[in-house]
């Protein structure tokens, strides 16, 4: 295993897992994005037509937007935008 596999404390008490341990994983093409949320960098997903009703998809906790990739791809292709944060 690389060292980059392993999470990076990027502030006190706050770990970061690095980006290339989400790749290949199965029935995840999903592109990631990030918005700065008070100096925090926070995972999402955008899913479908910006243009389209929203759907916002709520995970609990331990979860994480993988929960979803099933639902994601039906959602889109009934002609709705799939949001889901992490």
């Amino acid at each position: 295993m690389s060292t980059s596999a392993n999470p990076k404390e990027v502030r006190p008490g706050v770990l970061r897992t690095p980006d290339d341990r989400f790749d290949n994983l199965p029935e995840f093409d999903f592109a990631p994005h990030y918005q700065d949320v008070l100096g925090y960098r926070v995972h999402y997903l955008d899913e479908g037509p910006a243009d389209a009703g929203p759907i916002l998809l709520m995970h609990g906790e331990p979860t994480w937007c993988y929960l979803y990739r099933r639902m994601i791809p039906d959602l889109v292709a009934a002609g709705h935008r799939c949001i889901v944060p992490d």
